[in-house]
């Protein structure tokens, strides 16, 4: 299998300013300050990047801004949530030609689909793609998903499905990789709260938040390198952080969001409603965990 989803990919924030639409010199510093973190590639569109409060033409102006950046210095993958064929053909399509890596398919938000159903979706879509697909298992955030045979039977299908963004515990993990036997490059997202285990499995990388993508990058290499010892020294380190952020999306989304704010150099965060907001314990925790952090 030729290698096209390897190393850490922060999924990218959206950043929004007062006026409530996306910053885009935000976004330009964000993307700045991950390429200098040592990030392998970056990651736009996906739940991070709260897909499901942006239109159709915001979402498809963040995957603009980023690539327009980082074609030539780093990967991108394009996280594709239309909820149609049409329109997920039309958002790979998109990306593919602004020069996007790959891309990944979420699944429509239809929790009653068969599995079937599903398999024809994600097949149709990726018979028109011009670059690799993944597709995004995390019914834990979704609410729908396919089962490891379901994957495998899409991939048989459709051998342009290579690769898989499947979120869950590291033994979920474990025996995915298994199952799929190394049909797929396989890569854990959950902010990277099992990344050692999840590379024990086989995981070619991890699609992170912003936040720790500097120390996650670092593990990363230390593990490709065979310093197993230093990497898990490493990871325990930033595990009280990375769990503690990973409550859920919507937490990670407010504090997760405002450490990488303050890492970036960014003086304010402006949600989108509706949004969790700070609530002043929880700062005081995710103070305690990451104050030895500095600048990204």
């Amino acid at each position: 299998m030729t290698e096209t989803a390897t190393g850490i990919y922060p999924m990218l924030y959206a950043l929004f300013g007062a006026d409530g639409k996306l910053d885009k010199g935000a976004h330009e510093a964000q993307i700045e300050a991950c390429l200098r973190a040592g990030v392998h590639g970056l990651a736009v569109g996906g739940l991070a990047s709260e897909c499901n409060k942006l239109t159709v033409a915001e979402r498809r102006r963040h995957v603009e801004w980023t690539l327009e950046m980082t074609v030539g210095r780093r990967p991108v993958s394009v996280t594709i949530s239309d909820n149609t064929v049409e329109g997920q053909i039309e958002g790979v399509r998109h990306a593919a030609n602004l020069g996007a890596a790959w891309v990944v398919l979420q699944p429509p938000p239809v929790k009653t689909a068969s599995e079937a159903a599903l398999i024809d979706f994600f097949g149709a879509v990726a018979d028109a793609s011009p670059v690799p697909v993944g597709i995004q298992n995390a019914p834990e955030y979704i609410g729908i998903g396919l089962s490891n045979a379901g994957l495998i039977e899409l991939s048989r299908r459709h051998p342009n499905v290579s690769i898989l963004k499947a979120e869950g515990p590291a033994l979920y993990i474990g025996k995915l990789a298994e199952d799929a036997a190394g049909r797929f490059e396989l890569l854990n997202g959950r902010n990277g709260m099992t990344l050692i285990d999840d590379l024990r499995a086989g995981c070619t990388g991890c699609i992170p938040g912003v936040e720790c993508c500097d120390i996650e990058s670092r593990i990363f290499e230390l593990w490709q390198a065979g310093s197993h010892a230093e990497a898990e020294a490493l990871f325990r380190e930033v595990l009280p952080l990375l769990h503690f952020l990973m409550t859920g999306i919507d937490h990670l989304l407010c504090y997760g969001k405002r450490l990488a704010a303050k890492r970036i150099g960014l003086s304010e965060v402006h949600d989108r409603g509706p949004a969790e907001a700070p609530h002043p314990f929880g700062m005081q925790v995710l103070e305690a965990w990451s104050r030895d952090l500095g600048p990204l």
